[in-house]
């Protein structure tokens, strides 16, 4: 979270102490109603985290935020698995309808993951954030449950064998 690469594209824009990061991650689990944040594994190295936000049953909305901080894991499709998996979650566990998330029009790598799980742009905010000298546009994104589904469907085909495997048990035989 302290590397000036990684960091420019989260909302925290100075650097954080070591117990300042414990205590944002102990303090999760004291916001699990609204609040749900996974840690992305490769094997047994975290490279990331991913999470949903701002949980709001009532109206079924969501809002995502995701880091790959590990360099070496960034770019080889792990965030678009995490995605689909949280998405599947978000969608099929909690019984959401649309997830929403906000990207810096500079992190086009973000932009072009969530586009990948089916997000589509709502609007823009103009000049919203100050990075790197100038002011940026906050591209609003969302995707939808029916949106979504038949993306999941194709996702889960092509990976059905690591899926099943992976995160379910199968379906004992009557």
């Amino acid at each position: 979270m302290n590397d000036p690469l990684i960091r420019v594209n989260l909302r925290v824009f100075t650097p954080m102490q070591m117990t300042e990061t414990e205590g944002y991650i102990s303090g999760l689990a004291k916001r699990k109603d609204t609040d749900i944040v996974f840690m992305i594994m490769v094997g047994d190295v975290r490279i990331g985290t991913m999470g949903l936000h701002g949980i709001d049953y009532r109206h079924g909305t969501a809002t995502t935020g995701a880091v790959i901080g590990e360099k070496e894991y960034q770019g080889k499709g792990y965030g678009v698995e995490a995605k689909m998996l949280l998405l599947e979650y978000a969608f099929n566990t909690l019984n959401l309808r649309k997830i929403c998330s906000d990207v810096h029009e500079f992190n086009w790598c973000s932009e072009s993951y969530s586009l990948k799980c089916g997000y589509k742009e709502e609007g823009r905010r103009k000049d919203q954030h100050y990075g790197q000298g100038q002011y940026w546009d906050e591209i609003q994104l969302a995707v939808f449950r029916d949106d979504f589904m038949p993306l999941w469907d194709a996702f889960a085909e092509k990976h059905k064998d690591v899926i099943l495997t992976k995160y379910f048990k199968e379906k004992p035989k009557k």
